[in-house]
């Protein structure tokens, strides 16, 4: 058994017997979940990682099972917990919460399905497929585990790692909502009585969300995925609750609708986009890569990717590989190229490898080249040159970057480094200085725009506390 945090070694490790503890002693003051992780045919599964969670603090401890697929956990003291477990090569199984007390013993059983998102749950009891209906077609069964509560203003918005990556949060979002006007994907039960009542709320959904009513959209939204779980209405639902900072909520919905629907690419953009907002890069970028695969010439999953490598601390898994083929496919793309470089910058960062710099420049210059008004490229260019000892031509490249675009904080605050370096201290002090204004003015058009972006606020289900949503 290993213990991840401090938190989660005062809740369960303490639980551990030493050379002094009594087995009796143990067994009247520890909680114990005992169980076993099977596939959907009950053939046992070896080796899966399970995961005691308490829902208070989020400490968790984890096993992994033995041949016989069994395991057992101990927790130190009572309160509500979940019990997960995980697999290559299958979807997440979650137990519902238990309330569990000192001295107590809990049989947990657990039903991995073959995939790659979701998840379905047995606590000692038969097993329900989600989403299955006599008939074939899908059914709501799968219930969501919070409610939209209210909403409240963007000041309450919290966020992982730096403003640049919530910024591009953010923006992912507004792009992911955006993607509800595309064509629908999946299955429907269209022509159905259920399907023309589930349009007509997704429809006042539509108008709610456009008159300034986010919370009535919402709920409109959730109301046609109930009666007709199809692609639109799932995407829908799973965008709005993105859009206003329901990230979880979000994430939960779209990864629901990716299991019903898997060859939605939208879909797996708006997991991805809520997952990397959620803190969780590496997955979410994980997801955009496989919507990629659905839809290569779609250029929509490349650019979420170029975004979020560009934005997040370290280079993202399979992220390099796609924006390479939207490079190779779309040669006269300009942003297809500035984020390929932007990749391959980030990769080689404190590599001296001077065919990889050359690489680099050719796909910035062609950016350009595409776009000549395209600032950021003349940045990257500039801190490429820079990189290289090359001054006066990232000089160059970064006054490009500001005569088409004056209010580009980077360039002017990139520019002060470069003449500093150069030795003129005066042009170095008044480009920060136009730096500090221009950060100034992005930061107020930053705060404008989250204000027209109400915040949902989330009571989850199995604590009945309202809660505002973590983005």
């Amino acid at each position: 058994m290993l213990c991840f945090s401090a938190a989660a070694a005062l809740l369960l490790c303490a639980s551990l017997p030493t050379a002094a503890q009594a087995p009796a002693a143990e067994s009247r003051t520890a909680i114990t979940v005992n169980g076993t992780v099977r596939d959907p045919g009950g053939a046992p599964i070896a080796d899966a990682s399970v995961f005691l969670e308490e829902k208070a603090t989020n400490a968790s401890v984890e096993t992994k099972t033995k041949d016989d697929g069994t395991f057992s956990l101990l927790a130190a003291r009572a309160g509500t917990y979940v019990v997960r477990a995980r697999m290559q090569g299958f979807r997440e199984a979650v137990s519902g919460p238990l309330e569990l007390s000192l001295g107590q013993k809990r049989q947990i059983d657990l039903v991995l399905q073959v995939g790659i998102s979701g998840g379905v749950m047995v606590d000692s009891s038969p097993l329900t497929q989600p989403g299955a209906s006599k008939s074939g077609g899908m059914e709501f069964s799968d219930k969501p585990t919070f409610t939209v509560a209210g909403v409240t203003d963007w000041t309450n918005v919290g966020g992982h790692g730096s403003d640049t990556k919530l910024r591009t949060s953010e923006s992912l979002a507004k792009e992911t909502a955006a993607l509800k006007s595309g064509e629908p994907g999946g299955t429907s039960v269209a022509g159905s009585e259920a399907a023309k009542a589930a349009d007509s709320h997704r429809e006042l959904g539509d108008r709610a969300e456009r008159s300034g009513d986010p919370l009535a959209a919402v709920h409109e939204y959730e109301e046609a995925a109930r009666l007709n779980p199809s692609e639109q209405n799932y995407f829908a639902w799973g965008a709005e609750l993105l859009l206003h900072r329901a990230i979880k909520p979000a994430a939960e919905v779209f990864e629901k609708g990716s299991a019903a629907h898997p060859k939605s690419a939208r879909m797996l953009a708006g997991l991805g986009a809520a997952l990397y907002a959620s803190g969780d890069y590496a997955n979410g970028a994980r997801r955009i890569c496989a919507a990629a695969d659905l839809q290569p010439a779609d250029p929509t999953p490349y650019l979420f990717l170029g975004k979020m490598e560009k934005a997040a601390p370290d280079p993202l898994p399979c992220v390099e590989q796609k924006l390479a083929q939207f490079a190779r496919t779309q040669p006269a793309n300009a942003q297809a190229n500035y984020y390929y470089a932007v990749s391959l910058s980030k990769r080689a960062r404190g590599s001296e490898n001077s065919a990889n710099a050359q690489h680099i420049e050719v796909l910035l210059q062609k950016a350009i080249a595409a776009d000549p008004k395209f600032d950021e490229a003349y940045v990257q260019l500039g801190i490429l040159n820079a990189a290289r000892g090359k001054f006066a031509q990232a000089i160059s490249a970064y006054k490009k970057a500001i005569e088409v675009n004056p209010q580009s904080s980077e360039a002017h605050y990139r520019l002060a480094l470069a003449y500093k370096r150069v030795g003129e201290e005066g042009k170095s002090e008044q480009e920060l200085q136009l730096f500090k204004q221009a950060d100034k003015t992005e930061a107020a058009a930053v705060e404008r725009q989250r204000r027209e972006i109400r915040q949902f606020l989330i009571i989850l289900k199995d604590q009945k506390q309202a809660t505002a949503p973590q983005p």
